[in-house]
């Protein structure tokens, strides 16, 4: 499998890459950089952002959502790059201090958000994480939020089972998947271990295949592990960066995968690169935000 480059744009920490089929365009964010990125054909668009930012989603209103620090707003995706007009939808975590990491829709078109202290300074420096005051909520089209989780370190990876009666979140902090079995009120029941190893680096998003299979992004670990259905290694994919972030799969027909990246210490060329790489089977669609 080879991996290129999809465009010269380099991020300091990319992440969040979601695939719009209908209009075959793909988002992407630089948190640190406080950038929303949007890739239809050759032409990038980048809207600078006031705030950290951790998803660019589109809605099916034709706008999109933009997880950011202080709450999670519409973005008016006619607005200038420069000066984004941006209108706050909900404050899912009012917890002072935190910011938004991982966020996914699930096949309901409702926003999962997981949050977790904020460990990046004004300039895009590291800062030490040291509480686990994260959580995880759902953000339902009508602005009601439910919170789910809480005393989060670092959460990333939001998958769903094809009958929506399981979640798959990672906790980076503990290199571990769990899977939850969702309650018919919503709320989750405790925690089973999917995968836990820190050998290829440490988890971060995944995205997952037409066949149940877990393509699990290792930061540090320069790599994708693909897990099967039980949380088994299928097979290890080496990539060209250090710090790989998530994937999602693209493509008219599902079966390129993008992924993002952070730069690293190690300085390879391509670190902070969004990659493509043509694999050998479909992926499963993205869900656009049902507001």
């Amino acid at each position: 499998m080879t991996c290129t480059a999809l465009t010269q744009h380099r991020a300091q920490l990319g992440e969040g890459p979601f695939w719009d089929a209908p209009t075959q365009a793909l988002y992407w964010v630089d948190i640190a950089g406080k950038q929303a990125l949007r890739l239809i054909g050759q032409n990038v668009q980048i809207w600078q952002m006031p705030e950290h930012i951790s998803a660019f989603i589109p809605c099916a209103s034709g706008d999109a959502l933009v997880t950011l620090s202080s709450g999670v707003y519409r973005l008016d995706l006619d607005s200038p790059g420069l000066e984004p007009r941006l209108t706050l939808f909900c404050v899912a975590d009012p917890q002072p201090g935190n910011r938004p990491n991982e966020a996914r829709c699930d096949a309901l078109g409702r926003l999962w958000l997981g949050t977790m202290q904020n460990n990046i300074g004004e300039h895009g420096e590291d800062l030490p994480l040291v509480r686990r005051s994260g959580g995880l909520f759902r953000i339902d089209p009508d602005q009601r939020v439910t919170p789910l989780l809480l005393g989060l370190g670092i959460p990333n990876t939001l998958l769903w089972s094809d009958d929506g009666t399981t979640l798959l979140f990672g906790e980076s902090l503990d290199s571990t998947l769990n899977r939850y079995f969702i309650r018919t009120d919503g709320s989750l029941d405790a925690p089973q271990v999917f995968y836990s190893s820190d050998q290829h680096g440490g988890p971060d998003g995944s995205a997952m295949d037409a066949e149940g299979y877990v393509w699990n992004a290792r930061w540090d670990g320069g790599c994708l592990l693909r897990l099967t259905p039980d949380g088994q290694v299928d097979r290890k994919i080496d990539l060209p960066v250090s710090r790989p972030t998530s994937c999602v799969f693209g493509g008219e027909d599902l079966k390129t995968l993008f992924i993002t990246s952070a730069k690293s210490p190690l300085n390879h060329p391509l670190d902070g690169a969004v990659l493509s790489m043509r694999v050998d089977v479909a992926g499963k669609l993205c869900m656009r935000f049902a507001g």
